[in-house]
C-alpha cells in the first residue's frame, strides 16, 4: 500500500465531521490492505506506530534540513522498516543515528507525506480517526458486527491484530478472542458532563467516585507474577515496584484491576501530574513513591467480570482491594453527588467520575455509562504568534502561541509576556479565516512556519490545568487548552498573569 493513499484518506477523514463519512473512507482503505500491512496501517492512522516509543521528539524533527521528494513513491512497508530501525537505535551515538534515519525517510517522502508521518510519530495526527471510528470501519470492511469487533479489540488490547483477525480470519476466530490475565485490555472511557447532577441525569443511580489527576494503570496478577500497564498499554512493571508489592499482597491469585496512581506530597495531597508521570520515564527515580487507587476489577480467580454489572464488580473490588479502593459513594441523589465532587476538589483532585451502577465494562467509544465531571478553567491570554496550518488547514494561520502577563518581570522583562503554551483546538473555519486576515497587520517577524505578532489580540482559553514544563520560561504549560472566544473588549493589560497560572499548582 502506498503511503500517499493513507495520507489522502487521512485528509478526507480530517475534512469531514460526519462519523459515517469517516467510517466509509477508512473502511475503503483497510479493505485494500494486505494482512501484513494492517498493523502498520492501524498504527499510523492512530498516531501510535506499532513499534511504540521511537525516541523522536518535536525538536529533532523540526531541526531536520531535507529536500522532500517530488513524487509519492513510499509504501507503508518502507515506512515501517524505517520505524523499526528508529526504535532499535539506542546507546552511544543513537541520537546521530536517529537523525540519519529520519533524514533519509524525510527525503524519500513528499512534503505532504512527511507532514503526516511527523505528526503520526509525535502522536498528533488529529484526523478524528480515533479507535472507535477505526474499529467501526474495520467492522464495515470485514462485514462483522461492530460490537463483536470492538469487544475483540478491547480484550486483545491490539487494534491492529484485531483488524487482521476480522478481515482475514473466521467468525469463530474473532469470537474466540477473550479476556486473559497478563494481556492488557483497552480501557473503558468516559463521556463528559458539566456537573454531577447533569451526569446523574445521564446514568441514573451511579457510583460517584473521585477523579484523580493521576496516571491510569491496569494491573494483572497471576500468582506472584504482577504486570502493570499504562493507559496506552505500555508495560511499566519494572518502574513501579511499590505497586507490584501492593497487588501481591491482595487476597486473590488471579486479578485484573483498573485504576489510577499518583504521588502524594508531604501533606497527603496530590503532586502535579507531571511529577507522577516522571516515574514512567527512562530516567525515572524512585524518590517519589506512587500510591494506587483501584476503581474496577475485570477478573478474579478464574471469573471474568466484564459482563457483570458495576454493582457486582464493586462488591468484588471491595473484597479484594479494600483500602486501595477509589473513594466514592453509590447514589441517585444529586445533592450527595455534588457534595462528593466538592470534597474531591477540596482535596486537590480533578473532580468525579459518575458510573451507571448497572453498566458493564466496555471500550471502543465513549458511551454514556461513565461520565466524568471536572471544572473547566478559563483564562484570558495574549496571542504571541500563530503557525501555518497543514492538511485541511493549509494556507490558514492556525496553531496559536499563547502568553500570560508577567507584571513584575519574574520571568523576563517587567510588564512583559511569558509563553505558556499553544493550541489549535476550538478554532472554527470562521475563526481561522479571521485570524489569517487580521494577524498580518500586527506581524513583527515570521519564519517558514510561524507569524509572530505584536501583543494585541486577547483570547479566552479553557484549560484543564497546568503542568510543569522546561520548554517555557515560566516553567509551566497549559493542559488541554482550547479556544473559547476572542475578547475584543480586552487589551493585553487585562490578560491573566503567569503568577495566576502557576498558582494552579496545589499549594
Amino acid at each position: 500500500m502506498k503511503l500517499a493513499d493513507v495520507v489522502a484518506t487521512a485528509e478526507t477523514v480530517t475534512s469531514t465531521s460526519s462519523r459515517l463519512a469517516k467510517i466509509d473512507a477508512l473502511a475503503t482503505l483497510v479493505s485494500s490492505a494486505d494482512a501484513a500491512e494492517l498493523p502498520v496501517l492501524v498504527g499510523l492512522l492512530l498516531a501510535a506506530p506499532r513499534q511504540g516509543r521511537l525516541g523522536v521528539g518535536w525538536r529533532g524533527l523540526s531541526a531536520l534540513d531535507v529536500t522532500h521528494a517530488d513524487d509519492a513513491a513510499l509504501s507503508i512497508a518502507d515506512v515501517d522498516e524505517s520505524l523499526d530501525a528508529l526504535a532499535a537505535s539506542s546507546g552511544s551515538g543513537s541520537a546521530a543515528a536517529r537523525t540519519r534515519l529520519l533524514t533519509a525517510l524525510a527525503s524519500r517522502a513528499t512534503a505532504t507525506e512527511w507532514d503526516f508521518l511527523a505528526r503520526a510519530m509525535l502522536g498528533e495526527l488529529r484526523t478524528g480517526a480515533l479507535g472507535g471510528v477505526l474499529l467501526d470501519a474495520v467492522a464495515k470492511a470485514s462485514d462483522r458486527p461492530a460490537a463483536v469487533v470492538r469487544r475483540a479489540a478491547m480484550l486483545s488490547g491490539d487494534l491492529g491484530e484485531t483488524a487482521v483477525v476480522a478481515l482475514t480470519g473466521t467468525e469463530e476466530e474473532l469470537d474466540a478472542i477473550g479476556l486473559a490475565v497478563g494481556r492488557p485490555v483497552l480501557p473503558m472511557l468516559a463521556a463528559t458532563a458539566a456537573t454531577p447532577t447533569a451526569a446523574l441525569e445521564i446514568t441514573g443511580e451511579a457510583s460517584v467516585e473521585y477523579k484523580l489527576d493521576g496516571a491510569r494503570i491496569q494491573v494483572h496478577r497471576h500468582g506472584d507474577e504482577v504486570s502493570v500497564y499504562t493507559r496506552s498499554l505500555a508495560d511499566v512493571t519494572h518502574r513501579v515496584p511499590e505497586l507490584v508489592e501492593i497487588v501481591r499482597g491482595l487476597p486473590a491469585d488471579d486479578l485484573i484491576l483498573d485504576g489510577e496512581t499518583l504521588s502524594l506530597d508531604e501533606d497527603g495531597g496530590p503532586r502535579p501530574f507531571q511529577e507522577t508521570m516522571s516515574r514512567f520515564g527512562a530516567d525515572a527515580t524512585r524518590e517519589l513513591a506512587l500510591r494506587p487507587w483501584f476503581f474496577d476489577v475485570l477478573h478474579v480467580d478464574g471469573r471474568d467480570l466484564i459482563d457483570e454489572p458495576l454493582s457486582v464488580r464493586l462488591a468484588e473490588l471491595e473484597r479484594v482491594a479494600g483500602d486501595w479502593r477509589m473513594p466514592g459513594i453509590v447514589t441517585a441523589d444529586p445533592e450527595a453527588a455534588e457534595r462528593l465532587s466538592r470534597d474531591a476538589l477540596a482535596a486537590g483532585h480533578e473532580g468525579v467520575l459518575v458510573k451507571g451502577i448497572d453498566s458493564t465494562y466496555t471500550a471502543g467509544r465513549r458511551g454514556k455509562s461513565w461520565v466524568k465531571v471536572k471544572p473547566v478553567l478559563t483564562y484570558d491570554l495574549v496571542v504571541l504568534g500563530a503557525e501555518w496550518g497543514s492538511g485541511r488547514r493549509q494556507g490558514w494561520l492556525s496553531n496559536l502561541h499563547l502568553g500570560a502577563r508577567d507584571p513584575d518581570g519574574e520571568f523576563g522583562e517587567p510588564g512583559g509576556l511569558v509563553m505558556v503554551g499553544k493550541t489549535f483546538k476550538g478554532l472554527t473555519d470562521e475563526l481561522l479565516r479571521w485570524q489569517t486576515e487580521q494577524f498580518p497587520a500586527y506581524e513583527t517577524r515570521r519564519t517558514q512556519s510561524t507569524v509572530f505578532l505584536d501583543p494585541h489580540f486577547v483570547v479566552e482559553i479553557a484549560i484543564d490545568g497546568v503542568q510543569r514544563s522546561p520548554r517555557y520560561p515560566g516553567g509551566i504549560a497549559l493542559r488541554f487548552a482550547r479556544v473559547k472566544s476572542y475578547r475584543a473588549d480586552k487589551t493585553p493589560a487585562d490578560a491573566d498573569t503567569i503568577q495566576t497560572l502557576r498558582g494552579l499548582f496545589r499549594g
